[in-house]
């Protein structure tokens, strides 16, 4: 008995080595977090006096959205998304980013968004978690950006094409880059699997 409980405790415990990794993760998605600020606003300089506002939050939210699924595909456990996530955005906000603390608002909304694909897999099946993740990631912030960012006020094919454009772009950066990334790591030997 005492030995069950010792291994699942182990089960719970995150090692120096994850921890390690996890601040990295943070680290280095705040930083790309605070280089996407600029793109972001060069882009909407250009689609805005197309009348296009709400396309440049669907074009760019994949690269906002890499930390939670790369925290959760490459340390395999659960709720590790919605840390990574958490720092990434909590470093963008510390850099000065564009919209400072409420990073973290929209940090947590895309790591619940993310984290409840690997959720619905039971966190057993990681690469269908990662596929999922990025459906759920684009329901939860599209459904989010419905009430935050006025979405309320399109009509229906305006909404069919932010959704689709928006889950292109989480797919493309926060599915299958993300796929790519681990995929290389564990082909370098710098990580175990």
């Amino acid at each position: 008995m005492e030995q069950l409980e010792i291994s699942s405790a182990s089960k719970v415990r995150w090692s120096l080595r994850e921890v390690i990794l996890m601040a990295l993760i943070g680290i280095a998605f705040g930083v790309i977090y605070f280089i996407m600020d600029p793109i972001y606003t060069a882009l909407d300089a250009v689609l805005v006096p197309l009348g296009l506002h709400q396309y440049t939050i669907a074009i760019t939210i994949g690269p906002w959205m890499m930390a939670a699924p790369l925290s959760s595909y490459l340390l395999r456990r659960m709720g590790a998304g919605l840390i990574g996530e958490l720092l990434g955005a909590t470093g963008e906000a510390l850099l000065g980013g564009y919209w400072g603390v409420a990073t973290l608002i929209s940090g947590f909304i895309q790591g619940i968004g993310s984290e409840l694909g690997f959720t619905l897999t039971g966190y057993k099946n990681w690469k269908t978690g990662l596929i999922l993740s990025t459906l759920t990631g684009t329901i939860v912030t599209f459904v989010w950006s419905l009430f935050h960012d006025g979405y309320l006020q399109f009509g229906i094919s305006m909404l069919i094409g932010l959704f689709i454009v928006r889950w292109i772009s989480i797919a493309f950066f926060a599915g299958l880059l993300v796929y790519w990334i681990v995929n290389l790591l564990e082909k370098s030997k710098l990580l175990k699997k």
